[in-house]
């Protein structure tokens, strides 16, 4: 991440748009996911995710539904409920013309009980402090299709509540990133192997 005269910058690591920098304001708790991370998380999720429609609830940066557009998801929505947040969202969308991208601006809980769309990846990587994951469990099973992953990044792991299951889990210096599903619903993921996990 490079330091900007008017905020900072993120580079997407793959796909169509490969080295394009996202500029985003200085705000505290606006922390991109780190190059690393997002190449282990799409890793996981496969180089390329065509036809796949994905759901980035703390969008922040953007880096996380950009680098899924990037990499040929169908469709991302981005929402985000800080103005100077979502002002650089619409930017880098118009400098990449991201025709495959809406961009919401609203609170995540009110999103996800207001929303009726379903999603085939959801991100959810909140402000660490904020302790939000737990509330967002309830709401996260109607916006979900069936085989649908999520992707947690916390200061620490995070244990879901009944009824999920972590698949893969990871840790790069203070970040901890896992995918969640469904139990159930691991689909070939599931393949009889154990919790996938290590330091990135």
């Amino acid at each position: 991440m490079k330091a900007h005269p008017h905020g900072n910058r993120v580079r997407i690591i793959g796909g169509e748009w490969r080295s394009r920098l996202l500029s985003f304001p200085i705000s505290e708790g606006l922390r991109p996911t780190p190059d690393r991370v997002r190449e282990t998380l799409f890793n996981w999720l496969g180089q390329t995710l065509y036809g796949k429609t994905c759901l980035d609830l703390f969008a922040g940066s953007g880096a996380l539904g950009f680098e899924a557009l990037s990499r040929g998801a169908e469709r991302v929505v981005m929402v985000e409920n800080s103005r100077p947040a979502m002002e650089a969202l619409k930017r880098n969308a118009e400098t990449l013309k991201a025709t495959r991208l809406e961009i919401v601006a609203r609170d995540a809980m009110q999103f996800l009980a207001g929303s009726g769309e379903q999603f085939d990846i959801i991100f959810l990587d909140p402000p660490y402090r904020a302790d939000l994951l737990p509330r967002l469990f309830p709401l996260l099973e109607d916006r979900l299709k069936p085989d649908g992953t999520v992707y947690l990044e916390n200061d620490r792991a995070v244990e879901p509540p009944p009824g999920w299951k972590i698949t893969k889990e990871s840790r790069a210096g203070t970040v901890r990133f896992q995918l969640a599903r469904l139990a159930g619903q691991e689909g070939k993921e599931a393949d009889d192997q154990s919790r996938i996990s290590g330091d990135v």
